[in-house]
């Protein structure tokens, strides 16, 4: 895949998964990860992925009760999309992860988004307006 298709930014959303396990996979994916601030259910944090430094922001509750999206805000990620970075964190984390289908260019479907569980990836609507 060329560089060209690389996503601006990584952003997950984790169904029924605390923050502790989130936290939990975020310490063992990356070479370090600091906490920046905390405050109203969002966190900020500093995370060191393959030698790179990216800012990371967790909103819990982004989406419902049932979701946490975590939002890695960068190019330069281990991922090239978010489907990468979501079947990876479904894989760990045995469950649901949700991600938008395109890197949000214009013209592109808001409600159109990848849902990733047991292995198996599928593209569905999801309104989250």
């Amino acid at each position: 895949m060329s560089n060209d298709n690389r996503h601006p930014d990584i952003e997950i959303y984790i169904k029924n998964r605390s923050l502790d396990q989130i936290l939990e996979w975020l310490r063992e994916r990356c070479d370090s990860l600091e906490p920046q601030h905390s405050g109203g259910g969002t966190h900020a944090l500093k995370a060191v992925l393959d030698g790179v430094t990216v800012p990371v922001m967790i909103h819990e509750k982004a989406v419902g009760k049932a979701w946490i999206s975590v939002w890695f805000r960068s190019d330069a990620t281990p991922w090239v999309r978010d489907l990468d970075c979501a079947e990876e964190v479904s894989n760990a984390l045995d469950t649901q992860v949700r991600c938008i289908v395109s890197g949000w260019q214009d013209g592109d479907d808001p409600d159109e988004w990848w849902r990733i569980e047991n292995g198996s990836t599928e593209k569905i609507t999801w309104r989250t307006e």
